[in-house]
Formats: structure tokens, C-alpha cells, sequence
């Protein structure tokens, strides 16, 4: 803005020096044309006096009484007069001797004379050393030209009188430009500050500093500006502020949303991801911004929607299996994203992770027909010997107390599987209340043991439990019950007989850590993911000669999440099993 300042300064500087020159050079000559005209006007008028009075041809022929004459009509110095014939010989000089002249026949005041008219010349006089202004008029004897008076009169005092008009007029324009530096810097001051200001206020507006605003109080053109920019500047502020609210809000709905957003635009390349998509996808946000769909999504079944949702401009949905960076299920919708215009600029990608739900779905559809299994054999077994003693059995006294012995095992075994099913149905519900209270580990352990001390006898069983020590834990004393329950009941189950079976205890400040141990038959390596299920057994004739359900570890598990905490198996076929429980230290 300081160049502006400078360049409207020098601008209004040249314009009045051009002007003071200009006017004066007008002057000037107008003076020095006046000046002329003046002094040939008085220059004719004493010519004509001059010739009028030498117009007999015998006064020009005689020198002393021509120089009579002249001197008569012009007695001062000032003006110089000249006789001359009709031949161009000068007869007279008023200031030289006129043997020593050349020819006049030549100069052009001269020859306009003899012509009748009256000739004017400005010239340098080699004879006199300056310029001259020469006049000159015929000399008429009767109506014949018999020769020329011309006067003559000194240039070097109107020319010092131009020089000292044009000093003036440069001292006078060196004073204007002084004076006015002044006055011209301080008027593009004015006119130049508010300009800065608001300059200064949009250079801030484009820096997003829309708080700026610009501090005039003119009420001119300038100020109509400044309410504008102002105006502007607080319109601006507001709509930025509603468009980062909106970006605040939609950044946090996409940055919490579990389902994945995408967005791919019209040639192709990822936009706009969220964090659920990074997580889906194994890749960030930094490695897909910009790229490929088909590059980076690493999922040609997906990248195929997507091209095709981009050609066709049609909204679907889509499940699409990926395999990276892990095996999942998604239920994926597309849509064409359409711009103010009615264009459409790209797609819209939201991806939903069903991979839990279709194993749930598998897993419940496992579970029915696991459940119909189940309850077909014990049902089958019971309906089989009903019919057989129906049919004349029954009179056999001991055929009909066996039959009705193993009619009564398979509906307690029936009866056992409903509730465990039930139980396990009231604990996935979170339907069974806890009743946290402080408890003695040690204590607990000790009164299962003597519960299940006839089990342990029948088949010659160790069972080491540890020793009798104060060791409390806050938790629920039926829930903890029924988990080491099942678990030392499936111990003993698969230890054969005179193998032995621990249970420790550990203790730290955050958790309580319970190990039960046995040298069983063990689980297979490929099993040990899925003992967890639902009616899942390693060896199920063996399981179901054990009087089991198969839904033991699965209703340990639940109770154990219940409580906080956690559970995990270490087997190996043939040698032995040992389940961890760990629960968190309640306050």
C-alpha cells in the first residue's frame, strides 16, 4: 500500500508540474508575442514617420541632410535606423558607418518593402553582436518605391525579461512542489489508509480471522465500503462458525459410528473414510486417502459394487465377504452421491459387520439342532422301552425293574438337560441376580470337596485341594459354587481311575486366580477352541455314558463373564487338563 501512496502522490506531483509548466510556457509566449507585436507597432510607426519626411529622391542623395532628417524624428539612441535605396546600398546608419555595410538587397525586411509592403525580420545582427528585431517600410516618391527606412531595436531586454519569467516560474514550481509534497501525502494519507485498513481486514478474512473488522468512521463512499467489508466479515463469521458445527458434529457421528463409512469419488479414489473402516479394512486413513478403491480396499468384490454403483447410478445392497485382515461378513449399502446440481460425484459406501450375527445365527441353528438331537435319544430310549414292556415285558419282573430303571436314568438325564438349558438361557438374560458378598476361597473349595467326596472315592481319585487359609473374595457365592462345581464334576467325569485332580488358589491385589487340574484323557489341540459350546463334546459316547449334557463349560463360562472375569484351558491329549478362573477383586 506504501507503492499506491508514492505512485498517487508522484502522480498528483506530475499532474501540477505539468500544468505550471504548461501555463507558464503559455504565458510566456503569449507575453513575448505581445512584447513583439508592441514593439513592431512602434517600430512601423517611427518608420513611417522617417519616410514620409525623406521622400524626395534628392534628399536621399544627399548624406547631411538625410542624417538631419533621421536625427529630427529620431533623436535617441534606442532605436536603430537604417536609409537604404532602392539598389539595397545603405545611405544612413544610425549606429554604424555606412561605407562599411554590405548590401541590404537581401534581407528580407528588405525585400518586402520595396515589394509596398511593410517587412519584419528577427535576427542575430553581426554588426551589432545580439538579436534584432528589424521593421521595415518603402519610401514612396509619388507612387514609385525609391527605397526603405528600417528600424531596428535591441532583443536583449525582452529576452532577459523571458528568462526572468521562466526563473520565476521554476522557482515558483519548486516552491509548489514542496509545499505541495505536503499537502499531496498528506491527502493519499487519507485516501490511502482507509484503503490499507480494509485491505489489512480482507487479508485476514482470507486467513480465516473473521473477527477482524474495519475501524472507519468516514461516512463517504469509503465508509459505505467498511460497513460492507464489515458486514461481510460478520455474515462470514457466522456461516463459518454453522459449517464447523456441522463438520464437529458429522466428524464425531462418523469417528463413533460402529458401521464403516466410505466414500469414493468420481474417478475412482477414496475421499472420506472413518475410523470403523480402518478397522474393517486393517489399513488407516492415511494409506487410503487418495488412492484406488481397488488398490487400497485389497477386496475385488467390493471394488466391484463400487464400479458398479458409479456406471449404473442405482442405490443396492450387498453382502461381501472379506478376507483382510481377517475373515468377516458385511452387509454393505451403496449410493450415489449426488450434488447440488443433480450430479453425480462419487459414492457413498456404509458398511455393516455381520460376522457376529450370522455365527450367532449359525450358532443358534447349531444349538436347535443340537437341542432335537439331544432330546431324540433320551426320548427314543424312553419311548422304545415303554412299547417293549406294552408289549408283554412288563410281566417279566426283572426285565420290567430294568427297563423301568433305565426309563427313569434317561428322563433324570432328560430332566437334567432342561435345566441346564434353562439355566443357561437365564444366565445369557443376565436373569439370575448376583448377591456379591465376601467370601472365603479356601472355605468354598473345602465344602465342594465334601460334597463330591463319594464321587472321588467310587473311582480311587486324588483329589488335592489347598491347604485352610483365610483367602476372601468379593463375589457370588452360588455362582462361584456352580463353576467349580462343573468344572471338578468334568474332572472327575474324564480322569480314569486312580488319577488325581488339584485345585489351587492365587492371590494378587486385582484378581483371585483358581486353577482345577486333572491328569485326564485330555482334549485334542483342534478341539480346545469350541469345548465353550453349546452341546459340543470331545467324545460324546463317552460324554453321554457320563450322564453329561454337553452344556457344562458353556454355562461355566457365561457364570464366569457374569462375575467379570475370565477363563481359559490348557489340555494336552493324554496327559491332562487345566482350567484358570480369574475374578477380578471387588471392592
Amino acid at each position: 500500500m506504501t507503492r499506491f501512496r508514492i505512485r498517487l502522490s508522484l502522480t498528483i506531483l506530475g499532474l501540477i508540474s505539468v500544468v505550471m509548466v504548461l501555463t507558464g510556457g503559455f504565458f510566456a509566449k503569449v507575453l513575448e508575442q505581445s512584447y513583439l507585436d508592441t514593439m513592431q507597432e512602434l517600430l512601423g510607426r517611427e518608420s513611417r514617420f522617417i519616410a514620409e519626411s525623406i521622400r524626395q529622391p534628392e534628399q536621399l542623395a544627399d548624406s547631411v541632410l538625410l542624417a538631419e532628417r533621421v536625427r529630427r524624428f529620431s533623436p535617441d539612441g534606442e532605436v536603430r535606423v537604417t536609409v537604404i535605396d532602392r539598389t539595397g546600398t545603405v545611405l544612413y546608419d544610425s549606429e554604424s558607418d555606412p561605407t562599411h555595410m554590405e548590401n541590404h538587397a537581401a534581407r528580407p525586411e528588405f525585400s518586402a518593402a520595396l515589394r509596398g509592403g511593410t517587412g519584419m525580420s528577427r535576427r542575430y545582427s553581426g554588426t551589432l553582436g545580439y538579436d534584432m528585431l528589424y521593421v521595415a517600410v518603402p519610401i514612396r516618391s509619388e507612387a514609385t518605391v525609391i527605397g526603405a527606412v528600417r528600424s531596428a531595436m535591441s532583443m536583449e531586454e525582452i529576452t532577459r525579461t523571458i528568462h526572468r519569467m521562466w526563473y520565476s516560474l521554476i522557482t515558483g514550481l519548486f516552491v509548489t512542489l514542496v509545499v505541495g509534497s505536503l499537502i499531496v501525502s498528506k491527502i493519499s494519507s487519507n485516501i490511502s489508509r482507509p484503503i490499507e485498513e480494509i485491505t489489512r481486514v480482507a487479508r485476514n478474512i482470507t486467513q480465516r480471522q473473521f473477527e477482524s473488522r474495519v475501524k472507519l468512521k468516514a461516512k463517504d463512499e469509503i465508509g459505505q465500503l467498511a460497513d460492507a467489508i464489515n458486514f461481510m466479515a460478520s455474515s462470514l463469521e457466522q456461516q463459518m462458525y454453522a459449517i464447523s458445527e456441522n463438520q464437529q458434529r458429522l466428524t464425531g457421528v462418523l469417528t463413533n459410528m460402529t458401521s464403516g463409512v466410505l466414500f469414493v469419488s468420481e474417478n475412482r479414489r477414496i475421499m472420506l473414510v472413518n475410523p470403523a473402516v480402518e478397522k474393517l479394512l486393517g489399513t488407516s486413513a492415511n494409506e487410503l486417502i487418495g488412492k484406488l478403491h481397488i488398490e487400497a480396499g485389497k477386496n475385488f468384490g467390493l471394488s466391484r459394487y463400487i464400479d458398479r454403483c458409479i456406471d449404473t447410478g442405482e442405490k443396492f445392497r450387498q453382502e461381501v465377504h472379506i478376507y483382510y485382515p481377517e475373515e468377516r461378513i458385511l452387509d454393505v449399502h451403496f449410493a450415489p452421491y449426488i450434488n447440488f446440481k443433480g450430479e453425480a460425484k462419487g459414492v457413498v459406501t456404509v458398511l455393516h459387520d455381520i460376522t457376529e450375527i450370522r455365527r450367532l445365527e449359525k450358532m443358534r441353528s447349531n444349538f436347535v439342532t443340537n437341542v432335537s438331537h439331544e432330546l431324540r435319544t433320551p426320548i427314543t430310549s424312553i419311548k422304545g422301552f415303554t412299547e417293549t414292556l406294552l408289549d408283554g415285558a412288563m410281566y417279566d419282573e426283572e426285565t420290567c425293574r430294568n427297563f423301568l430303571q433305565i426309563i427313569y436314568d434317561e428322563s433324570e438325564r432328560l430332566f437334567r438337560m432342561i435345566r441346564d438349558i434353562l439355566d443357561l438361557s437365564k444366565i445369557e438374560q443376565k436373569k439370575i441376580p448376583l448377591d456379591i458378598r465376601r467370601l472365603n476361597v479356601h472355605q468354598l473349595i473345602h465344602d465342594l470337596a465334601a460334597l463330591l467326596q463319594e464321587q472321588v472315592q467310587r473311582k480311587n481319585l486324588s483329589l488335592n485341594l489347598p491347604e485352610m487359609a483365610e483367602v476372601w473374595l468379593h463375589t457370588d457365592r452360588d455362582s462361584l459354587h456352580q463353576i467349580l462345581l462343573n468344572l471338578v464334576s468334568n474332572a472327575i467325569a474324564y480322569t480314569p481311575e486312580g488319577g488325581t485332580i488339584t485345585i489351587s488358589v492365587e492371590q494378587d491385589q486385582e484378581r483371585t486366580i483358581i486353577r482345577v487340574s486333572d491328569t485326564g484323557i485330555g482334549i485334542p489341540e483342534e478341539d480346545l477352541g469350541r469345548i465353550f459350546e453349546r452341546f459340543y463334546r470331545v467324545d460324546k459316547a463317552r460324554a453321554r455314558d457320563s450322564g453329561g449334557t454337553g452344556l457344562g463349560l458353556s454355562i461355566v463360562k457365561h457364570l464366569v463373564e457374569n462375575l467379570d472375569g475370565q477363563i481359559s484351558v490348557e489340555s494336552k491329549e493324554g496327559v491332562g487338563t487345566t482350567f484358570t478362573v480369574s475374578l477380578p477383586q471387588r471392592a
